[in-house]
């Protein structure tokens, strides 16, 4: 009875960390029909509803919330762990869930993992790149890596960038035929393209600072995206102007394909950390990662 229901649990945390059936199903190895019949064991022992299921997606009750709180940290130190065991192992194993944005993803931890994952082929590492402020405890991830100002003071914080520019970009069709702003503010009158905020479900407000003076401008958006590629594509076919990352940006820049606007008025970004709770013990596997980020973010403060 006990490993049954331990079974369950397990099964129960899966699905409300992934919140489907289908992509929890296909983590534990086994079948949608038998993860449901866990699932459907358990809320029977227990005699309450702990999930509520529709044909689109699968949220935990009042009462399933309260048990995932309850004993997701509880597999978390189980996990944690047994992933310490890696030490007495020739090489470090374990798996590596991550919270990013997509820039910082590209950037920064792809090369890292590309020097860090060669060398220890039991290490698994997802990244789940999202433009909203995630509470890394309760999604269950390992760490988060967001620009320094959104990190929260509770966390750990390790810098792992350099900071940046912003840029103000179109295609040279683009500014043919509608001109260039002189100043932000003219920003209102021209076809931007937006970032979408999934947290806030607004449109992502363009920082500018110049002389000391500070503005932000919340374009007219006639497209609005929640990925970087996709805003960069559409500035890239003249369909409007993209506020992206200097570094995004700087080869078209160089050919001919993109021209700059306003750059006496680009603000300069804080840079990316990677953060993670305090009360969480890092594992053989995320301690590589960290050395691995932090010595780019001691590079970044040489800069």
């Amino acid at each position: 009875m006990i490993k049954e229901s331990m079974d369950d649990l397990v099964a129960f945390t899966v699905v409300a960390t992934q919140q489907s059936f289908t992509r929890a199903a296909a983590q534990l190895g086994i079948s949608q029909p038998a993860l449901s019949a866990k699932i459907t064991a358990l809320e029977a022992r227990l005699g309450m509803r702990l999930l509520t299921r529709s044909t689109r997606s699968v949220a935990t009750t009042e009462a399933g919330e309260r048990l995932f709180r309850s004993i997701g940290p509880h597999f978390d130190g189980i996990a944690s762990g047994l992933a310490a065991l890696s030490e007495l192992r020739d090489k470090p194993a374990g798996s590596l869930r991550i919270t990013s944005v997509e820039h910082a993803s590209q950037t920064i931890l792809l090369p890292a993992l590309g020097s860090l994952l060669p060398d220890y082929p039991d290490i698994t590492v997802e990244i789940i790149n999202d433009y909203g402020l995630v509470d890394i405890v309760a999604d269950r991830f390992d760490a988060g890596v967001r620009l320094g100002e959104q990190v929260a003071q509770d966390m750990i914080a390790v810098r792992i960038g350099p900071d940046f520019k912003q840029c103000v970009v179109g295609a040279p069709s683009y500014f043919k035929k509608y001109g260039k702003p002189s100043t932000p503010h003219n920003l209102t009158a021209h076809r931007c393209i937006g970032l979408r905020l999934p947290t806030s479900g607004g449109i992502w407000s363009w920082p500018f600072v110049k002389d000391g003076h500070e503005l932000k401008v919340r374009p007219g958006a006639q497209l609005a995206f929640n990925t970087m590629t996709l805003q960069l594509d559409s500035a890239l076919a003249g369909l409007g102007l993209g506020y992206l990352p200097e570094d995004v940006v700087k080869e078209h820049l160089a050919a001919g394909r993109l021209v700059r606007a306003l750059a006496d008025w680009s603000a300069r970004m804080s840079g990316y950390h990677l953060y993670y709770p305090s009360r969480r013990q890092p594992t053989p596997a995320f301690s590589l990662l960290l050395g691995a980020l932090g010595h780019l973010g001691r590079d970044a403060r040489r800069k």
